[in-house]
């Protein structure tokens, strides 16, 4: 999954990893410097067409950036050169161009949290019109939602492509699966009554969580528990009477699962030992053992709690800056690449997922197929509760990871008291919010200044 600063790592599902640290990622050759198309040589033909510059700030490494090239634009309606580039020179280069008002850039791609920044300069044309035009597309409700960008009538960007946190089950858990379960629309109490049962039938703990040094438990509490509980994504409420109840719950569960789960970093290595039957991990940390084994194992949405069913999805959009010297041309290709071939194509080759309701051919790996359908049924599922990351943590990022984990473990591994941890904890938080000046995101009301912690 690709968050701010972060790369994935596998390759046939996620060519790098989601919301991990920046790992064997490939650099263009010394010297290579992009070329820009000049604003002359991109204006449209008649009716659009023509040839474009389409910027981004995904795909850099030179394997994803020649897929996107050679497979994914290949028979696109508009000639489009494609540049990828990290975050920092991504912005400068679109707030450079924005301010001289000599744009070469008629299409960007970027996160969701990356647009915010260009709406506030008001660099972004409003696409309301065109999501309109491209709704037989089957957009997930909740990504169109975020496309707003805070506001009530614009939307900035048309979402383009997705990954996110999913559970992971062997086939073997299925016959202890509580009587009246789905399990595509599990509840966090059923995944605790599921681990008991199994628990009791073999005398194992079976259920995992990523709770190593280098695993994701942190977005499991930040887009997960949290917003599954209390609505918030962990920060507004994070010592309310209702995170108290979470964290006691979790701790309940706890005790099913497997105390192997401390050393756990990738999911798919314990699920293909088997010394896990039902984890939670994102699917870039999965896929190993959903292509490996896929007639052995389900993926299914992440479970719900009493406010909804909370995830935090990596989302990508498609936006146009406001004097793009091809905007006929740019909305030609967001009218392309969200087609159901390239939605597949794009999930097939470069592991971002459909953020329509495109189906991904089973044909093309069949690890890929389960994993995009747990990814599209938990986007679409009607109790659904997208949680992001706050706004602007920039360089606090991993102080914000910690509060999370130091919570875990005064909680769960040491067994402190639930609310004498969260309110020392959030003056931490606080304190983190107030130094970076963070503003909240969904599902916290947007904020210009810090989220005050409740």
């Amino acid at each position: 999954m690709r968050h701010t600063g972060v790369r994935a790592v596998v390759h046939v599902f996620v060519a790098a990893s989601f919301l991990v640290a920046a790992c064997g990622q490939t650099t263009q050759p010394p010297g290579a410097q992009p070329q820009a198309t000049s604003a002359a040589e991109a204006q449209p033909a008649a009716g659009g067409g023509g040839s474009l510059v389409f910027f981004a700030n995904q795909f850099k490494p030179v394997e994803e950036q020649g897929k996107m090239q050679d497979i994914i634009l290949k028979d696109a309606p508009v000639k489009a050169d494609f540049i990828p580039e990290d975050p920092g020179p991504f912005n400068d280069r679109l707030n450079a161009e924005e301010k001289a008002g000599k744009l070469t850039v008629s299409l960007i791609g970027a996160l969701h949290g990356d647009m915010d920044p260009f709406v506030k300069s008001g660099y972004l044309e409003d696409l309301t019109a065109l999501v309109q035009k491209l709704g037989d597309r089957g957009f997930a409700p909740a990504f169109t939602d975020l496309a707003h960008l805070g506001t009530k009538d614009k939307t900035y960007y048309v979402p383009w492509m997705q990954a996110t946190y999913v559970l992971a089950i062997n086939k073997k858990a299925m016959q202890y699966l509580p009587q009246g379960a789905d399990v595509n629309a599990l509840t966090y109490a059923q995944l605790k009554d599921w681990g008991a049962a199994m628990q009791k039938a073999t005398g194992k703990r079976l259920l995992g969580f990523p709770a190593g040094p280098k695993g994701l438990l942190h977005r499991f509490f930040q887009g997960y528990l949290y917003p599954s509980y209390t609505g918030s994504a962990g920060v507004v409420a994070f010592k309310t009477p209702e995170a108290a109840a979470m964290w006691n719950d979790f701790k309940d569960t706890w005790q099913y699962v497997n105390p192997q789960s401390t050393n756990y970093e990738f999911m798919q290595e314990p699920l293909a030992s088997e010394e896990v039957w039902v984890a939670w991990d994102h699917v870039a940390r999965l896929i190993n053992v959903a292509r490996d084994r896929p007639n052995d194992f389900v993926l299914v949405p992440s479970p719900a709690g009493p406010k909804g069913r909370g995830f935090m999805p990596v989302l990508a959009g498609l936006a146009i800056p406001k004097g793009a010297p091809n905007r006929a041309g740019a909305e030609q290709l967001i009218d392309y690449l969200t087609q159901p071939k390239q939605q597949a194509n794009t999930a097939a080759n470069l592991a971002f997922f459909p953020v329509t309701s495109a189906p991904v051919p089973a044909e093309l790996n069949p690890g890929i197929k389960l994993e995009s359908d747990a990814v599209q049924k938990q986007a679409a599922a009607k109790d659904a509760l997208v949680s992001l990351l706050p706004i602007g943590l920039g360089a606090k990022g991993g102080d914000f990871n910690t509060v999370y984990l130091d919570t875990f473990q005064r909680i769960i591994i040491k067994n402190e008291e639930v609310q004498a941890v969260l309110d020392a904890q959030a003056k931490t938080l606080q304190g983190i919010m107030d130094e970076s000046k963070a503003g909240c995101w969904a599902p916290d009301p947007p904020s210009d200044g810090p989220c005050k912690v409740k």
